[in-house]
């Protein structure tokens, strides 16, 4: 398993400490420091959380579709991880430019087509849901929780730095989605 994995992974890792954080600093995905206490962090931090909430979702016995789903999410979480970690560059937005990875409008039409194919086998919701039920559930509305606090995170980043507007939208159908 583990040659496998050498052989599909993207990122080489050869130690797994560097030692760039012991004084509370991190880098952005831009090579700039940032204390581990700010937002943007704070951020994609959480949506690291969200991703291993639905990973821990996925061990539960479900439908083939719905982990097929999760897994689409997940990879989404990385992109999504990866678009928070770099400050949106007003020169390359203005040019149409985007040399990092960015999510798209693509990925949250995604979710509404999954949402809405889910919504039409189901009957109207009378009254809220409390979490729990099925093992599977209760991991997924606990995944939901950890995004709607990522998607607070956002929100907030975004009242303060420019970010991709498709990521918010992308983290607010996401909280639908996994509900």
């Amino acid at each position: 398993v583990r040659a496998q994995l050498r052989k599909t992974c993207l990122v080489k890792l050869d130690k797994i400490y560097t030692r760039g954080g012991d004084r509370g600093e991190t880098s952005l995905g831009d090579g700039s420091r940032r204390p581990k206490s700010d937002l943007r962090v704070d951020a994609y931090g959480t949506v690291d959380e969200a991703n291993a909430a639905v990973g821990c979702a996925r061990t539960h016995a479900m439908d083939p579709e719905s982990d097929s789903m999760l897994a689409r999410i997940q990879n989404d979480l990385f992109d999504l991880g990866a678009d928070l970690c770099v400050p949106e560059n007003d020169d390359s937005a203005a040019s149409g430019q985007r040399s990092r990875l960015r999510m798209s409008a693509a990925q949250v039409k995604r979710l509404e087509t999954e949402i809405d194919a889910m919504n039409a086998v189901l009957a109207p919701l009378n009254s809220f849901i409390l979490p729990g039920g099925e093992p599977a559930s209760a991991a997924l509305h606990l995944a939901r929780a950890i995004v709607r606090r990522a998607e607070r995170l956002m929100a907030a980043l975004a009242s303060r730095e420019a970010i991709n507007p498709a990521a918010l939208q992308y983290v607010n159908r996401l909280s639908d989605h996994l509900f």
